[in-house]
């Protein structure tokens, strides 16, 4: 008796077990972006899932630029952005909900194992109402120039998102350090020139 009591008792567990790790991977969270995840096709090189959910207003934190240690090498050649806290500032960025399924992977993207970025929970103000949001502030901050390349991306999301005219402009002036070889920018276009070509391609069958 004690035994079948037991055994049904292991198998509660495990459906339980199994129940969750359901629920998470179908589940989705709110990603606060203000850096190069402005932009939607950048983000949705490693995380698919992104979709648009309002932009969205950071008070009392400001923008920075910089790297997690000095002189490091990284994928945009140059400083990426950061939050601070700051008394009567204001970070503009875009709130996107993600599946589950892509937390790792934007994790990654944010280096977070590396101990580049650590994960903070902020409350940002939206047209739809406060929205609580994951997103992720840089360890050991040391202010860099961000390379042209970035710098690019960055404002490209902002205007795409209609992010407002004054703070669009301050991206704008942002002083790069002049690298000019590569970047992720490179995958970006390539990417879209890609989807544009098959969406094209889908619509000519479409109607021939």
């Amino acid at each position: 008796m004690w035994c079948v009591s037991y055994i049904s008792y292991i198998f509660l567990i495990i459906d339980i077990y199994f129940l969750e790790m359901s629920a998470t991977s179908h589940g989705s969270f709110m990603y606060f972006a203000f850096g190069s995840n402005l932009l939607r096709e950048r983000l949705q090189l490693k995380n698919p899932s992104a979709s648009f959910v309002s932009t969205g207003r950071l008070k009392d934190y400001k923008l920075n630029l910089g790297l997690w240690a000095e002189h490091v090498e990284n994928s945009w050649h140059g400083g990426v952005a950061t939050i601070e806290s700051c008394q009567g500032e204001e970070v503009w960025g875009v709130v996107w909900t993600l599946s589950n399924e892509n937390l790792p992977t934007l994790d990654k993207q944010e280096g977070v194992s590396q101990g580049n970025y650590s994960p903070l929970e902020v409350s940002v103000e939206t047209d739809q109402g406060v929205k609580q949001c994951r997103t992720y502030q840089m360890n050991n901050f040391h202010a860099c120039p961000p390379s042209p390349q970035y710098k690019e991306v960055v404002c490209m999301g902002a205007a795409q998102n209609g992010l407002p005219k004054e703070y669009l402009e301050r991206l704008q002036a942002i002083q790069t350090n002049n690298y000019s070889g590569p970047s992720i920018l490179d995958q970006i276009r390539a990417t879209t020139s890609s989807l544009e070509l098959t969406e094209q391609t889908h619509i000519n069958i479409t109607s021939s």
